[in-house]
């Protein structure tokens, strides 16, 4: 296992973070992966709408409370659907974006919760959401801290994103998270292919306002690479 570096809190590191997730977004996590690919069903579409208003266009300050109804409402259409691989993807993306809107060591039962929504989904349906689990995953292994705190782990972090990108090599959030990924390692000539391909990423229909915030991430991150 690789050494682990020193815990970024109180901002978790999932937009999301990304995946998108973000994902993008922990933000120290950042947000994860915001789910690249539409949902099929209609209440995955509004949880995809709403954490996109949340994470881009609300103050910082308002965010921790939105993202905390948010998932209540994710885990109330879980219940509902309990198979749903989709939902399940959604309940741990939003909870890993409470825990980087909200920060501290409490963040900690949060991202270990959407841990578990994650691997769910990740044996219902490994391809839901075009392996959005994976890439969801492989953003909080290496956003969260490791142990004794948490449960990071570079090594897995890394094969769990490789995973995204076999199933979806051109998404938005699979390509971003990775880049991330290589920029923390110190590999920065990967990490910038792996953006400037993001940013020719295809738009997600009915995602404009994830994508606009995703490709502002990149774009940001892009610009202290050339730091």
């Amino acid at each position: 296992m690789n050494a682990r570096r020193p815990p970024r809190f109180p901002r978790l590191r999932l937009a999301a973070t990304l995946l998108v997730a973000g994902l993008g977004g922990l933000s120290t996590i950042t947000a994860l992966a915001a789910g690249d690919g539409g949902g099929s069903d209609p209440s995955v579409a509004a949880l995809q709408s709403r954490w996109a208003e949340i994470r881009y266009e609300l103050p910082e300050s308002q965010q921790a409370k939105a993202l905390e109804e948010l998932g209540k409402e994710a885990e109330r259409q879980l219940a509902e659907h309990p198979d749903s691989a989709e939902l399940l993807i959604w309940s741990g993306i939003v909870r890993s974006s409470q825990a980087g809107a909200e920060g501290g060591l409490g963040a900690l039962g949060l991202v270990k919760q959407a841990r578990g929504y994650l691997e769910a989904a990740l044996a219902q349906d490994p391809l839901a959401l075009n392996g959005s689990a994976y890439t969801s995953l492989g953003a909080l292994y290496y956003q969260v801290p490791g142990w004794p705190i948490g449960f990071g782990d570079d090594d897995k972090a890394e094969w769990h994103l490789k995973r995204a990108l076999t199933i979806n090599p051109d998404g938005l959030d699979s390509l971003y998270f990775w880049g991330d990924y290589l920029h923390q390692q110190g590999r920065d000539a990967e990490a910038r292919q792996a953006l400037e391909k993001a940013l020719q990423a295809p738009p997600r229909p009915g995602r404009e306002l994830a994508d606009a915030g995703r490709r502002e991430e990149i774009r940001h991150l892009l610009s202290q690479l050339e730091k």
